[in-house]
C-alpha cells in the first residue's frame, strides 16, 4: 500500500455499533425435506423480498429434539435460495454448541436490556442511601424529529426509494415492481402497487398509508403480507396498515 493511501491513518479499521434490520426464522421443529419445501413455498410468495437477506434462526419456540437440529442443512437450504443465515437466537447450551460448530453468531433471546439501566432492588437488598447532593434543575432537552423524505414524482418499476431515518412521503403513485422503504411510516398519496417496507429497523409502531391498496407486498418491522393476502380486505381502497399482536391489520382510512 502506498504512503499516500495510509497518510494520517493509525490503524486499518474501527469497530462501531450499527443498527441492522434482520429477519428471524422462528423454528418450531426441524425436518430436512419439510423445511426445504416450506422455505421454497414461502419464497415463491415474494421472491424479491427474500433475495440476499441476512437471517436469524430463532429457537425461542423450538419444540423438537436438539439432536434433530442440523444447522448445516438449514444453512445449505437457505443458501440455495439466496438467503444468508448469520446467527441463532435464544439457544440453550446444546443448541449453542451446535451453532458454534456451524460458525453461527449467538444472540440472546427477547429484547436486549438497556446496559445503562439500574436493576430494581429485591426484597433482600438494602436500599442505597441517597446522595447528599441538591437536586439539579431539569434540563430542557429539545430533540428534532428525523425529517421526512418527500418524493413528488412517480416511483417507477425497478426503482427503490429509501428513507433511512424518518418517514417517507410519496405524492404520486408507486408502480408495480418498485420498492419503497422507511425507518418510520410510509405515506403514498396515490395507488401503492409495488412493495412498501416500513419500520425497517424494527419500529413496530410504524404504519403504511395509501390512497389505493394494490401492493405486491407490505411489511412492517419484518412482518409482511403479500398481494393475495391483502386482497382479502379493502383492496383498491384508501387504507392504513399497522402491526397488532405480530399481525398486519388493514383498516379503511374512513374508519381509522
Amino acid at each position: 500500500m502506498s504512503d499516500t493511501a495510509t497518510s494520517g491513518l493509525k490503524q486499518s479499521f474501527q469497530l462501531k455499533s450499527a443498527s441492522v434490520s434482520l429477519t428471524a426464522l422462528e423454528l418450531y421443529y426441524f425436518d430436512d425435506e419439510e423445511f426445504e419445501t416450506n422455505l421454497r413455498d414461502k419464497i415463491s410468495q415474494a421472491p424479491g423480498f427474500f433475495k440476499d437477506i441476512p437471517l436469524i434462526i430463532s429457537l425461542e419456540k423450538y419444540q423438537g429434539l436438539d439432536s434433530e437440529l442440523d444447522f448445516f442443512k438449514i444453512i445449505g437450504s437457505c443458501r440455495r435460495h439466496g438467503i444468508h443465515v448469520v446467527g441463532v437466537r435464544a439457544a440453550n447450551d446444546d443448541q449453542r454448541r451446535l451453532a458454534r460448530g456451524a460458525a453461527l453468531a449467538l444472540l440472546p433471546g427477547g429484547s436486549l436490556r438497556d446496559p445503562t439501566a439500574t436493576p430494581a432492588p429485591s426484597a433482600n437488598d438494602t436500599a442505597p442511601e441517597p446522595p447528599a447532593i441538591a437536586p439539579a434543575e431539569p434540563a430542557m432537552v429539545t430533540s428534532e424529529p428525523a425529517p421526512a423524505k418527500i418524493i413528488s414524482q412517480t416511483v417507477r418499476s425497478g426503482q427503490q426509494v429509501y428513507a433511512p431515518e424518518g418517514d417517507l412521503i410519496i405524492l404520486a403513485p408507486v408502480q408495480a415492481g418498485a420498492e419503497v422503504l422507511a425507518a418510520g411510516n410510509i405515506h403514498v398519496y396515490g395507488p401503492l402497487r409495488g412493495r412498501a417496507l416500513a419500520g425497517i429497523h424494527g419500529a413496530e409502531g410504524s404504519r403504511v398509508f395509501c390512497q389505493s391498496l394494490e401492493a405486491e407486498l407490505v411489511s412492517i418491522a419484518g412482518h409482511y403480507k403479500i398481494s393475495e393476502d391483502l386482497q382479502e380486505n379493502s383492496w383498491k381502497s384508501a387504507v392504513q396498515i399497522q402491526l397488532r399482536d405480530d399481525l398486519l391489520v388493514v383498516t379503511p382510512l374512513d374508519k381509522a
